[in-house]
C-alpha cells in the first residue's frame, strides 16, 4: 500500500527552509523527517521564488516522490475555494494510482481554515490519518473522535445564483402552497420558482421527471397556489387504465353504451370540472387515446361513450411524463400536436443525485414523519440516524429517488432494534436495483444485423463508470465490485473503453 502526505505549504515552512533556528524545520519536513510516506503533494499558493525554493531544500530531506500544485486563492479562509484545491488533488492523486493507498492529510501548515477543511474532508468524502507537528510534541495522530456528516458540504461550493434572483424577482418570500416540497439546492429553488411563477395562471403545465422524483407533489402544490385551490384537484394515472377503458374513465359514459355500463357515469374531465385535472404519465396513452385526448383540449368539451351531446367543462390540465416526449414523438409514439398542446409551461423535475444538499434535509424530514406514524405501533422506539449512516446515504446515487429513499429509512427503521439507524442498519436496507437499460441492449433483432463490438463497449463503458461513482473513485474497491481478477485487468478495461 502506497502512503502519500497530502498538504498545504505554510509560513512556518517556507521560514524554516531559510535557516530560522526558532521554527526548526518547519511541519511538513518535521512529518517526512519521523513518518515515512513514498510520496508528497504539496499545494501551495505563494509565490514562484518562495515556492521554488523551499521545494528545492525539501528535496535534501527526503527520497519520497514530490508532487506539487499551484492555486490562486482569493483569500487564505475562503472555505470554497481551499476545498475544491483539496478535492481536486486528491481526487487526481487517487486516479493515477494503480494500487491501494494511505492518504494522510497535515493539519498543522496554512491557515486555521486550510485545517477545518482536511477535518471535513477525512470525515466525509476522503478518509484519511489526519497528523499535526510541533517542536516540542514532535509529530502525531490528531484525534478527531467525531464522525460528520458531508450534507452541509455544497453550502461552501454556493455562489450566488444569477438565475434564481432574476427567476425570483418579485416572488413574496413566503409560498406555504410549496412547503411540503423539501429542498435546500439551488436547483430545486430554481423549478419551484417557475412553478410559482406559472401557478396563478391556467395555461397547462407539463412536469417532466423520472419515477420517484415527486411530480404529483409538485402538480398539487401548483393547484394549491392557483385560484381554483378549493376547486377538485383529480389524479388520473394514465398508465395504469386499460386502453379499452381510456375514453369511458376520460370521458365518461351513458347506462347500456358497452356491456356493464349499468348506469349513466361521468369522467375525470367532468369531475375535475373548474379545478385542475393532473394526467400523469401521460407518455403511456396510445395514439388513439391521444387524439381523442387532442380534441377535448382544444373543444373544451367532451362526449360521453354512447352519447351524442358534447359536454363542456372548465379544466386546468397539469401533465406529467417519465419519458423523453420530444424522442417519443420522433419514434412515432407520441403526437406533435398533443405535445405542444400540453406544453406550454414545462418544467424539469431533476433526480435526487442531482440535488446537493437536498438528501440530508429529506433523510430529516422522512425519519421524522416515520418517528410520528410509528409512535403508537406496538414497541416502537424513537429513532434518530447517526452521521456515518446518514454519510452513506449522500453517497448512494438512488436511482429510484425520493421514493426510494423514504422507502429505504422505513426498512431502516424496521431493522434497527435500538434508537440509533447506524450503518449497517442502512447497508441492509438498501436494495439491489436493477433498470432496463435505455439502449435496448439484450433486445436487439439479430437478424437485422448488429454491431455486438459497439454494445459490448456501451456496456463495459457504463458499468465501468457506475462503479467507480459508487466507490467515489477507488479503483480497488471498484475492481472488487466488477469481479476482476486483480486490479490491473481493472485498470486495462478503463484505458481499452476510455474511462477516465
Amino acid at each position: 500500500m502506497k502512503s502519500i502526505l497530502i498538504s498545504w505549504i505554510g509560513f512556518a515552512d517556507l521560514k524554516a527552509s531559510k535557516g530560522n533556528k526558532n521554527i526548526g524545520l518547519g511541519p511538513i519536513a518535521q512529518a517526512i523527517t519521523e513518518r515515512s510516506f513514498q510520496e508528497l503533494i504539496l499545494i501551495s499558493d505563494v509565490s514562484d521564488s518562495d515556492f521554488d525554493e523551499y521545494i528545492l531544500w525539501l528535496k535534501t530531506l527526503t527520497s519520497a516522490q514530490i508532487q506539487t500544485k499551484k492555486v490562486s486563492l482569493s483569500g487564505p479562509t475562503h472555505f470554497g475555494e481551499i476545498y475544491e484545491a483539496a478535492v481536486g488533488v486528491i481526487k487526481k492523486a487517487l486516479e493515477s494510482e494503480d494500487s491501494d493507498v494511505e492518504l494522510t492529510y497535515h493539519l498543522s501548515p496554512g491557515t486555521p481554515a486550510m485545517a477545518a477543511v482536511w477535518v471535513i474532508i477525512a470525515k466525509t468524502r476522503y478518509p484519511a490519518t489526519l497528523i499535526e507537528s510541533s517542536i516540542k510534541a514532535g509529530v502525531k495522530v490528531a484525534s478527531v473522535p467525531f464522525d460528520l456528516s458531508a450534507e452541509f458540504i455544497p453550502d461552501l461550493l454556493r455562489k450566488p445564483d444569477e438565475r434564481l434572483e432574476k427567476l425570483s424577482a418579485g416572488l413574496s418570500p413566503e409560498a406555504p402552497e410549496f412547503q411540503n416540497i423539501i429542498h435546500r439546492s439551488n436547483i430545486m429553488k430554481r423549478v419551484l420558482a417557475k412553478a410559482r411563477l406559472v401557478a396563478p395562471r391556467s395555461v397547462p403545465v407539463l412536469i417532466e421527471g423520472d419515477s420517484g422524483t415527486g411530480k404529483e407533489l409538485l402538480a398539487q402544490a401548483i393547484h394549491k397556489a392557483n385560484p381554483r385551490k378549493e376547486k377538485p384537484f383529480i389524479a388520473v394515472n394514465c398508465g395504469a387504465i386499460p386502453s379499452e377503458l381510456i375514453e369511458s374513465e376520460l370521458f365518461g359514459h351513458e347506462k347500456g353504451a358497452f356491456t356493464g355500463a349499468d348506469k349513466q357515469r361521468a369522467g375525470y374531465f367532468e369531475a375535475a370540472n373548474t379545478g385542475t385535472l393532473f394526467l400523469d404519465e401521460i407518455g403511456e396513452l396510445p395514439l388513439s387515446a391521444q387524439v381523442k385526448l387532442l380534441r377535448a383540449l382544444q373543444e373544451r368539451e367532451v362526449t360521453r361513450v354512447g352519447a351524442s351531446k358534447p359536454v363542456p367543462f372548465d379544466v386546468r390540465v397539469i401533465a406529467a411524463t417519465n419519458r423523453d416526449l420530444v424522442k417519443e414523438m420522433a419514434d412515432g409514439h407520441f403526437r406533435p400536436d398533443l405535445f405542444f398542446r400540453i406544453a406550454i409551461a414545462v418544467i424539469k423535475l431533476p433526480p435526487l443525485k442531482d440535488r446537493p444538499g437536498d438528501i440530508g434535509l429529506l433523510v430529516d424530514h422522512i425519519l421524522d414523519r416515520i418517528n410520528k406514524e410509528s409512535v403508537n405501533e406496538p414497541g416502537y422506539k424513537h429513532k434518530k440516524i447517526s452521521s456515518a449512516a446518514k454519510n452513506l446515504m449522500l453517497q448512494h446515487t438512488w436511482p429510484g429517488n425520493v421514493r426510494e429513499l423514504q422507502n429505504t429509512l422505513r426498512r431502516a427503521a424496521i431493522w434497527s432494534s435500538g434508537t440509533t439507524i447506524d450503518l449497517e442498519d442502512i447497508r441492509d436496507a438498501l436494495l439491489p436495483m436493477v433498470y432496463p437499460s435505455d439502449d435496448g441492449l439484450l433486445g436487439k433483432p439479430v437478424a437485422d444485423g448488429i454491431n455486438l463490438m459497439n454494445l459490448m463497449e456501451k456496456l463495459a463503458q457504463h458499468y465501468l463508470k457506475k462503479a467507480l461513482a459508487e466507490t467515489n473513485g477507488n479503483k480497488s474497491r471498484a475492481s472488487e465490485m466488477l469481479g476482476f481478477s486483480n486490479y490491473q485487468t481493472f485498470t486495462n478495461w478503463l484505458k481499452k473503453y476510455r474511462v477516465n
